[in-house]
């Protein structure tokens, strides 16, 4: 797992967890301040001491192999992947020319050393700095804020009303430096991917021209460099992306803070003064915590906190609360207190403070509390689109006529879909071609429209619709591929999931795609590879519902997809694969939360009946019962008898006929004589034994083909390659049960394969 991505919204709760976040991201950067120091120290040994040449160079080759560049997310991208792999790379190459002492190294100052100090100056030094006045903004504002809690509420209003706004000013100062220290921690940690690396491979590159006999070197190095040079580019370029969306983000949140604080359906969290009374003489004191109230379960729990003291947390407490009341200044001289009235400790009221008269409305909302001054108000998301898209038939005409305009006029113009056009223009341009006439204006011919509007139109068409293209519902679905797996595993699950599309979206992405290949067959003319689609579509294309920093992170994701559909278009638009999840096909997406809680709702439960000799099913509703298939059909769609893996065998009888119509002694009546009733006896005995013997299920071993992290207690969390033993089918549909390191759960039936 990487660095945990630093969400804007964050700044304006300044909870522990958000501290400990920043604190990780503080070490990594000292951490990569201290390579370049060690890096720069080296490479002056490599200039000033040809002597110790070698010893230089073991030092050196082992300070690359051993540094790792920390990435934000949980997953890196193939580019990522060899730009980490970079260090070993190099640090393997170093090492083969060990024993070539006579070296001649010029222009390591120009090349390494400089953007290095440069970098460790300008970037980490501004980091460090950033870091000082953020921590000297959050004292301040933190005391200034104690200090205002403390104040008597029996002072005048307009001292009162002095003392807030001197407040207010200093938390939009605290909060203004805070988003400006995050969001710069977050630009460093992405630039070092590149400014780091870059300079390193431009002083490789001035090595191979000092080696007497570093020519074979070079020339076998060389594929590598290449490589190399494209995933430092499509990183830079991915960089540049993100950062504006980043940018974005962080500018919208400054608009409206509120609508973007993190609080769910089912939870509030932020700040408290917590009064913990003494006994006397001592009185009281009243101690900062952060709070998280679980509104379901009426249950808050408090952990200590407090930034001056190295940030350590203390204990949780966990409390039930069971009602909440607002606390008047009449009563107690400090403003915005609530009295809470515990469960667990009955005659004891915790008495409580929050930040502010805002923070005050919000707790007594979010605790069910009466405020008589009115009612917090929730936020809201609405967003108004300037362009009313909707993927009908006049948006998929006019997505055609563009692109037979874009191929016509177009298909060589340089940085195609790169050069934006006029805003005007285009919206004007978007909102004609929307409009009932619209197949009136050939795009393809007309002179009014240059290309760069018709590219700019059709991008903001795809981004205008209600949902993009590649729905919302399947986002995630998509994105998990691309962070993991082969080439091959990826194209599958992609194949797979575009034909789960709707049909629109399926035809309209189809069209897309198919031209996006055919201007990338162009790119020696329009410089537009099929990277550089990728970070122009992959936004348009598809994007995740909620924005936040974490899900800007993914964009890199996105652009390793739209690639992959563009490179592989004719493959995946020639027809549905033939093996998918639903048919039990090489491409497997896991099981969803709710599935799973379908499937423990319609589990059936078995239940023997003696009189029947036969195995009868119970549904969950309390319906009459149904009894198994006798005849080998597979029965109820709800039986335990409609899964193969667990239904028993069919047994035989004596006689296919009733006991009384065959001559046989019922069981009821007294036998006739010994012999036949010990037959009977026996019978009746073999009978429950088969019944029995072939209800056990044969215990099996298998091993995971892809990882899961477990959803319930009864679930196991694995890796690839897991072996499990003991396996056997569950009662769950869809479900195994089996033994791994010694625990036994649930393992997803399509997740393994059987050894």
């Amino acid at each position: 797992m990487g660095l945990h991505p630093l969400e804007f919204s964050e700044c304006y709760l300044d909870s522990p967890g958000f501290r400990e976040k920043i604190k990780s991201h503080e070490a990594e950067l000292e951490k990569t301040n201290r390579f370049i120091k060690e890096l720069y120290k080296d490479g002056k040994n490599l200039i000033n001491a040809t002597k110790q040449l070698g010893m230089a160079q073991r030092k050196f080759a082992q300070c690359l192999g051993e540094f790792q560049f920390e990435y934000i997310g949980d997953a890196k991208t193939d580019d990522e992947k060899c730009i980490d792999d970079s260090l070993l790379e190099f640090s393997s190459f170093l090492k083969n020319l060990e024993d070539q002492r006579e070296l001649m190294m010029r222009n390591i100052t120009e090349t390494l050393m400089k953007p290095l100090e440069k970098f460790r100056k300008e970037q980490l030094g501004a980091a460090r700095a950033e870091r000082k006045k953020y921590e000297k903004e959050t004292e301040k504002y933190y005391s200034s804020l104690e200090k205002l809690l403390n104040m008597s509420a029996k002072k005048k209003e307009p001292q009162l009303q002095e003392a807030d706004s001197q407040v207010e000013v200093m938390r939009l100062h605290f909060q203004e430096e805070s988003l400006d220290y995050v969001c710069k921690l977050q630009e460093i940690q992405e630039r070092k991917k590149f400014e780091c690396v870059e300079p390193m491979l431009a002083f490789f590159q001035t090595v191979f021209t000092f080696y007497h006999q570093g020519f074979e070197l070079a020339n076998d190095f060389d594929h590598y460099k290449q490589d190399l040079q494209i995933n430092i580019q499509n990183t830079r370029s991915r960089f540049e992306g993100a950062r504006l969306e980043v940018n974005e983000l962080m500018k919208r949140i400054r608009e409206a803070p509120q609508e973007y604080r993190q609080t769910s359906p089912i939870s509030s969290e932020g700040y408290l003064y917590v009064q913990e009374k003494r006994p006397p003489p001592f009185g009281s004191s009243w101690v900062k915590r952060y709070c998280t109230f679980v509104k379901e379960q009426k249950i808050l729990h408090m952990v200590t906190f407090d930034h001056r003291s190295g940030g350590k947390m203390g204990e949780t407490e966990s409390v039930t609360l069971k009602s909440c009341v607002r606390k008047t200044t009449d009563v107690l001289d400090r403003r915005f207190c609530l009295d809470l009235d515990i469960t667990d400790r009955p005659g004891t009221v915790l008495t409580v403070q929050s930040m502010s008269e805002d923070d005050h409305k919000f707790w007594m909302q979010a605790m069910g509390g009466k405020e008589p001054l009115g009612h917090y108000l929730g936020r809201t998301c609405s967003k108004e689109r300037g362009i009313d898209a909707q993927l009908d038939d006049l948006g998929m005409g006019f997505v055609q006529n563009s692109i037979n305009a874009i191929e016509k006029r177009g298909i060589n113009d340089q940085g195609l879909y790169r050069v934006v056009g006029v805003s005007s223009k285009v919206q004007k341009l978007l909102a004609l071609m929307i409009e009932e006439k619209s197949h009136e204006v050939d795009l393809s011919t007309s002179e009014e429209w240059d290309v760069k509007t018709i590219t700019s139109a059709l991008k903001l068409y795809l981004r205008s619709l209600p949902e993009p293209l590649m729905t919302y519902g399947l986002y995630k679905d998509f994105i998990n591929p691309a962070k993991s797996g082969s080439p091959e595993s990826r194209f599958q699950a992609i194949h797979c999931l575009v034909h789960k599309l709707p049909d629109k979206n399926q035809h309209t992405l189809g069209l897309v795609l198919k031209h996006l290949a055919n201007v990338a067959d162009h790119s020696k003319q329009n410089l537009m590879t099929v990277a550089n689609l990728g970070v122009v579509f992959g936004p348009t294309l598809m994007r995740p519902q909620e924005e936040t920093v974490a899900a800007i992170m993914d964009l890199k994701f996105q652009n390793i997809v739209v690639e992959i559909l563009i490179k592989q278009h004719q493959k995946i638009f020639a027809g549905a694969p033939e093996s998918c999840p639903a048919s039990g096909g090489p491409v497997l997406l896991a099981p969803t939360r709710q599935s799973k809680k379908v499937a423990r709702q319609n589990r059936p439960l078995a239940v023997y009946n003696p009189q029947a000799l036969d195995i009868k099913t119970v549904s969950p509703d309390g319906s009459s019962p149904t009894p198994a298939a006798d005849d080998g059909s597979t029965g109820s769609s709800d039986s335990v008898e409609s899964q193969p893996s667990s239904r028993s065998p069919p047994l035989a009888t004596p006689s296919d006929t009733p006991p009384e119509k065959s001559g046989h002694t019922p069981l009821s009546s007294p036998l006739s004589n010994t012999s036949t009733g010990s037959s009977m006896i026996a019978f009746i005995f073999i009978y429950y034994l088969l019944i029995f013997l072939s209800s056990v299920p044969v215990a099996r071993k298998a091993e995971a083909v892809y990882p899961c992290e477990a959803e319930h207690d009864s679930e196991l969390s694995f890796l690839i390659g897991a072996i499990f033993t003991g396996v056997t089918p569950s009662r769950e549909p869809g479900w195994l049960e089996g033994v791994l390191d010694g625990k036994k759960g649930l393992i997803p039936e399509n997740y393994v394969k059987f050894l």
